[in-house]
């Protein structure tokens, strides 16, 4: 078993001259003057000139309030994320208090509009538990052949392969849409760590596959499937259940919006579901985390005293002026599109990672983390004139690194728990959906005549 190489594909290097070309042709014909953007009132990712979202439709299903607006003028306020009305930081705090795992109610919350009673509650984790089966071989099949790193992409094709093992793939009533989520929701963890599993098989390490316990957490089996000896504590278990939670929904991003428009075309769910997750695997969405985890190594390969502000403000000042880290002038981890003062996301996980950081005596690392939080948002608020505050990728990425969870999940995870979303969005385009989606666009080329072959 061996990952896909240059050397066992086709090569077509003789090709690239050609190629080269081209690619120049066509940039010669693809630039278009930003001054008609203006000109015709283009609303470019769907957004108006002042950054807010063009409302497109309507949801029940959450919302992102990071801003007030009166007399069209938008003022920042403490940022709050509600699944169905009810505030996400009430629902972490809930569970917690209770002493139990709450990814399963968010799902079932998402899906159905209600808190369940506990008896509703353990009715849905015993269906899940009957779900939570692959088909025979699937594993053998499809997981296991041709491993490569990037688990979404094997993700995607897991799940459009799955549609060939439904009879009812292209059913789209309510209800065996309904049945086709649920499996997707539950079984995606398993997809994600075998393939990751297999990834490093093929990469010379040993290969173990445990199956998930019915009695477990979706939270808990992630840890149990991923570790070779199955083990973990309870607060690394509660700390990524609540992760799950704040990453389940996000109001209309571009993976849920890509899962309208498609479900607005009455195709099936794992068309639908495999959109959504190859847009969030795109790394202005999904991969932040990953960027975060690495500026803090470069940032303490760079200087002495990574928790010394002066020498942070140093380093951040060279990342911002493009002279170090990769060149994009990017500070990961820091503001949001929507929020503006707080992310109440990171807010929820700083919490975690400060326990998890004493636990596993990694309190130094906690506290570059909140050097560079502090002298990051300051510095990119002075920068622009509009505050700014730390997003959920900041501390999502050091608890994923705490957990010991490989770079090649980060995303993944990401999209096992958004399927709790993506499951109620795909449900609620069911109905809300009754025309396809398909936006305006203005082309501005000029009219020409047709040229015959021998006067060109």
């Amino acid at each position: 078993m061996a990952t896909i190489t240059t050397s066992t594909v086709n090569d077509y290097s003789h090709l690239d001259p050609e190629l080269k070309r081209l690619t120049q042709l066509w940039s010669e014909n693809a630039s278009i003057d930003k001054a008609l953007y203006q000109k015709y009132d283009v609303k470019r990712g769907l957004r108006d000139a002042n950054g807010r979202g063009v409302l497109a439709s309507l949801t029940r299903i959450s919302e992102v309030k990071g801003y007030t607006v009166d007399d069209n003028d938008t003022i920042p306020c403490e940022g709050v994320l509600y699944y169905r009305g009810y505030d996400v930081r009430e629902i972490v705090k809930g569970v917690l208090s209770e002493k139990r795992f709450g990814f399963e109610e968010t799902v079932y919350l998402l899906l159905f509009g209600k808190l369940p009673t506990r008896g509703q509650l353990d009715e849905f984790r015993e269906m899940l538990n009957e779900y939570r089966h692959l088909p025979k071989n699937f594993v053998r099949d499809v997981v296991m052949k041709v491993p490569t790193s990037d688990m979404m992409n094997t993700l995607a094709r897991s799940i459009l392969t799955l549609y060939c093992y439904d009879d009812r793939a292209n059913d789209t009533s309510p209800e065996n849409v309904l049945r086709q989520c649920l499996q997707l929701t539950v079984n995606t963890p398993q997809l994600a760590i075998y393939s990751y599993l297999a990834y490093r098989s093929a990469r010379g390490d040993g290969l173990y596959l445990h199956r998930p316990q019915p009695e477990l957490s979706m939270a808990e089996n992630i840890l149990y499937l991923l570790r070779e000896d199955k083990s973990f504590t309870e607060l690394e278990a509660r700390a990524l259940d609540a992760a799950l939670i704040l990453h389940a929904d996000h109001g209309s991003n571009n993976s849920t919006f890509t899962n309208h428009v498609v479900s607005s075309s009455g195709t099936d769910t794992y068309s639908v579901i495999a959109a959504s997750l190859c847009a969030l695997k795109g790394p202005r969405h999904g991969g932040a985390n990953i960027k975060v985890v690495q500026m803090m190594d470069d940032l303490k390969a760079s200087v002495d005293d990574p928790t010394n502000e002066s020498q942070v403000r140093e380093y951040l000042q060279n990342v911002l002026d493009k002279k170090a880290l990769d060149g994009k002038g990017l500070i990961y981890g820091m503001g949001h599109a929507v929020y503006s003062l707080s992310d109440p996301r990171a807010e929820v996980l700083r919490t975690f990672v400060q326990s998890i950081s004493k636990e596993k005596g990694l309190t130094e690392e906690m506290d570059i983390y909140q050097t560079v939080e502090k002298v990051a948002t300051e510095m990119i608020s002075q920068h622009s004139g509009r505050p700014t505050a730390v997003n959920v990728d900041f501390y999502s990425g050091f608890l994923y690194k705490m957990l010991g969870l490989p770079y090649e999940l980060y995303t993944p995870l990401f999209a096992i728990a958004r399927m709790a979303g993506w499951s109620a969005h795909r449900m609620e385009g069911l109905v809300e959906s009754s025309k396809i989606i398909r936006p305006a666009c203005k082309c501005i080329e000029k009219r020409r005549p047709y040229v015959p072959m021998n006067e060109r």
